[in-house]
C-alpha cells in the first residue's frame, strides 16, 4: 500500500503523522456510502467518535470529497502514499518563489499595451468575433506546444535539468506544486503572455483568461492526484492527473514521460508516453484498492500549516 507498483521511488517511502477529518454520521451520509458500491464500508466498525462516522482520509487535495454525493473518490487517488505537511510546506515556499518570477511577463505585457508598444487590445475591436475565436485556438495550441518543448528540454538538456529537477522533488505532488518551480522556470513559462502581443494582435482578456484557466487552473487538476472516472487515464487526447502524476514519479534526466501540459499529441510524436497503465481504474479492476486499505494509512496533520512556528522551522532548516 505504500505506492502504486512501479510508480514511486523505492527510496522515498515516508511515514506520516496521523490526523482525522470527522464527518457527521447522519442518514444522508449513510445512504451515500451505501450507494457508492465500490466502497465496502462497515459503518459500525468505523463508528469511533460518538456520532461521527470516524476517520476519513484527510489531505489538502481531497477537497473533492466535500462536493460529491458519496465517498467513491478515496479509491481514485493516483497512488496511496500521502504527501507530508513538510512536503506541502516546501511546495508553498517554492510556489512563492515561482510566483514572483512568473508575474514579470504578464506585468510587462500590460505595461507595453498601455503605452501602445504592442499589438494588444481589449474588447472585440475592429477584428471581430471570428478573429477572437481563431486567436483563442492559435494561442492555446502554440502556448501548449511551447510549454511541452520547454518541459521536454528540461528533461533532455543537462543544464536545464539542473534547474527543473527541483520541481521533481515533489514526486507525489499536491495542488500547491503547480508553479513550485525555480524562478527561471516560471519566468520562461510565462513568456508567451509577453511575446504573443508583440507578434500579432491579441485580446488581452482572452490571453490572460486562457492562461488562467487552461494552464494554471488546469494545472491544479493535474497536480491534485485524483482521477476522474469520466476522463480517466485511458484518454488518448489530453493529459490527465494520472499522466502528470506518472510524470512526477518517473521522469528524470534523459527520461521524459508525459511532459505535455494539455494536448497529448506532442508526447505521442516524441515517443514520451507510458505504455503500461497503472492508474486507479486498472488497480481497482485488479482488486488492489479498497476503503479498508485506505483506513489503515496514517493521515498527515495539515493543521500545522496554519502554525507560524511550523513555518519558522523551515527557516531554521534553511528551506526558505
Amino acid at each position: 500500500l505504500k505506492s502504486t507498483p512501479g510508480l514511486s521511488s523505492p527510496t522515498r517511502h515516508h511515514s506520516v503523522p496521523s490526523c482525522a477529518l470527522r464527518v457527521r454520521r447522519d442518514g444522508a451520509l449513510r445512504a451515500h456510502v451505501e450507494r457508492a458500491g465500490v466502497l465496502p464500508v462497515d459503518l459500525g466498525a468505523a463508528h469511533r467518535h460518538g456520532d461521527d462516522l470516524g476517520d476519513v482520509l484527510l489531505r489538502a487535495r481531497v477537497l473533492v470529497l466535500l462536493r460529491v454525493p458519496h465517498l467513491r473518490e478515496v479509491v481514485l487517488q493516483d497512488q496511496p502514499e500521502i504527501p507530508t505537511a513538510e512536503d506541502v510546506r516546501l511546495e508553498i515556499i517554492q510556489t512563492v518563489k515561482g510566483l514572483m518570477a512568473g508575474t514579470f511577463a504578464p506585468s510587462m505585457s500590460l505595461y507595453l499595451s498601455q503605452h501602445g508598444m504592442s499589438y494588444a487590445y481589449c474588447g472585440v475591436g475592429e477584428f471581430g468575433w471570428l478573429y477572437l475565436l481563431v486567436t483563442f485556438f492559435v494561442c492555446w495550441i502554440v502556448a501548449d506546444l511551447f510549454e511541452f518543448s520547454y518541459h521536454y528540454l528540461g528533461h533532455s538538456v543537462s543544464w536545464m535539468w539542473q534547474v527543473h529537477r527541483h520541481h521533481h522533488r515533489f514526486y507525489n505532488p499536491s495542488p500547491f506544486s503547480v508553479i513550485a518551480d525555480e524562478p527561471v522556470d516560471q519566468f520562461v513559462r510565462a513568456m508567451p503572455m509577453l511575446l504573443f502581443p508583440l507578434v500579432a494582435p491579441v485580446n488581452m482578456d482572452l490571453l490572460f483568461s486562457l492562461f488562467g484557466v487552461f494552464f494554471y487552473a488546469y494545472g491544479v487538476y493535474l497536480h491534485w492526484g485524483y482521477e476522474f472516472e469520466s476522463i480517466d487515464a485511458h484518454c488518448q487526447w489530453i493529459n490527465t492527473s494520472y499522466h502528470h502524476y506518472a510524470h512526477h514519479a518517473l521522469s528524470i534526466k534523459n527520461k521524459p514521460y508525459h511532459t505535455g501540459f494539455y494536448i497529448q499529441l506532442w508526447d505521442k510524436i516524441m515517443g514520451s508516453t507510458l505504455e503500461k497503465c497503472r492508474c486507479s481504474k486498472c488497480a481497482r479492476a485488479k482488486g488492489e484498492r479498497s476503503f479498508e486499505a485506505w483506513e489503515k494509512l496514517d493521515k498527515p496533520d495539515y493543521s500545522k500549516l496554519l502554525s507560524p512556528c511550523f513555518w519558522l522551522e523551515a527557516w531554521d532548516e534553511k528551506k526558505v
